[in-house]
């Protein structure tokens, strides 16, 4: 009969361990734990706000390079407006399974003219210190007006790019995302701009 007053011993008989897991246990679990942590977060900023992508093609030589990897905002033109001057990424009008990166130079209501490859916006000649002259195309293009909820975009390499001088201004409905940050090759590491 059991003594209330007194203690009971529990400790095991001689020769016996406790029942314990194995060290390794615990630690697997622990990390499982925060690796799910992890890919939770980065499926998070790639579906909602950043994507890696790969540029293909030389039509925004030389600001963005042939197989060079970026990052695309997705996030962004829901907090400001897209403006001139950005790098765009978006579905192409006329084939909606491909994407197209391009600078922005007109917005909704501008009217765009191109004359011996200088452009004019509004009648004032757009300053691009982004087109190094050997990338300069020398046509001339009648007026256009942007329509609303539109943008005219053109590649930097304007010998070699397939813009709205070929399929128009493109809808805003289109556009995905703004070009941000290069990440590969490490010499081009940094802010687009």
């Amino acid at each position: 009969m059991l003594d209330p007053t007194r203690p009971v011993d529990v400790s095991p008989e001689p020769g016996l361990s406790s029942p314990r897991l194995p060290r390794a246990v615990p630690i697997l679990t622990v990390w499982l734990r925060d690796l799910i942590i992890s890919l939770a977060i980065s499926a998070f900023i790639i579906i909602f706000l950043y994507q890696p992508v790969k540029v293909e093609g030389t039509s925004m030589m030389p600001s963005l390079d042939d197989q060079e990897r970026i990052f695309v905002n997705k996030f962004v033109y829901r907090l400001e407006p897209i403006q001139r001057g950005d790098i765009v990424v978006f579905r192409y009008p006329r084939d909606p399974s491909k994407s197209y990166i391009k600078r922005v130079i007109g917005l909704a209501g501008d009217r765009i003219r191109i004359v011996a490859g200088q452009v004019f916006v509004n009648d004032r000649p757009l300053e691009e210190d982004y087109v190094p002259s050997e990338y300069d195309d020398l046509r001339t293009y009648g007026e256009v007006v942007v329509p609303a909820n539109s943008y005219y975009v053109l590649g930097d390499h304007r010998t070699m790019s397939n813009d709205s001088r070929d399929f128009g201004p493109v809808s805003q409905a289109f556009i995905y995302g703004k070009a941000v940050f290069g990440y590969w090759p490490m010499d081009k590491l940094g802010r687009l701009r």
